[in-house]
């Protein structure tokens, strides 16, 4: 069993579905604590619910970017969490924290990635006139929304889709996908090699899902 901590800035559905897959029996992870940098959101509510432990450390307590960050690592290392799965986690964390947790923090991103990094992605795909969207699972570089890539979901953009319908179709990917990537490094299947991931005994399928064509 693998010890983890989830790091959330607001609602937390994705925090929920890791919840919810650590609940079971069988899975290989256990999440011993939530951290938030903003106080009163509900994904603390639902850590609580579940009977989490959290702790809020607000950024804007902290001078500098790198105090914020240290205390930051000094309390997951407390905690006793061997791997960091980012749920929602707004704050870009600097080079030296994310090396200190390298190939061990986890991201989920509403993206093809390398496609659309950082914010707005479904508007800016829509944009493009891309005809696939989706998510990825990946751990995390220093630079934004980089790192290899564990899993992804893809689906088929519908014509005159909304941004917004968009993105709550990506959503529930995400939610299928993130906790099939933690259970992955949790079994110690991932390893990473020149960049990119290598699962030994891949008996499972990305969740790639096409939507028929409308009539």
């Amino acid at each position: 069993m693998v010890d983890v901590a989830v790091l959330i800035s607001g609602g937390g559905t994705n925090l929920q579905a890791l919840i919810d897959a650590c609940a079971q029996d069988d899975f290989p992870a256990n999440i011993v604590k939530v951290f938030s940098n903003n106080p009163d959101v509900l994904g603390l509510e639902r850590a609580k619910k579940a009977g989490i432990d959290t702790q809020v450390i607000n950024h804007r307590d902290y001078e500098s970017r790198e105090a914020f960050d240290e205390k930051l690592h000094a309390e997951i290392t407390a905690c006793g969490a061997k791997l960091i799965c980012l749920a929602g986690f707004m704050r870009i964390l600097d080079a030296r924290f994310v090396n200190r947790w390298k190939n061990r923090m986890l991201n989920i991103h509403p993206s093809l990635l390398p496609a659309f990094r950082g914010l707005h992605t479904q508007e800016r795909a829509l944009e493009a006139g891309v005809r696939f969207s989706g998510c990825t699972a990946h751990f995390v570089n220093p630079e934004l929304d980089d790192g290899p890539i564990i899993t992804q979901a893809a689906i088929a953009i519908n014509p005159d889709e909304t941004a917004e319908e968009l993105a709550a179709r990506v959503l529930e990917l995400e939610h299928i996908i993130y906790p099939q990537a933690l259970k992955l490094v949790a079994e110690g299947r991932v390893r990473v090699a020149n960049h990119r991931v290598r699962i030994s005994n891949a008996e499972y399928a990305d969740q790639s899902i096409v939507n028929p064509k409308p009539e």
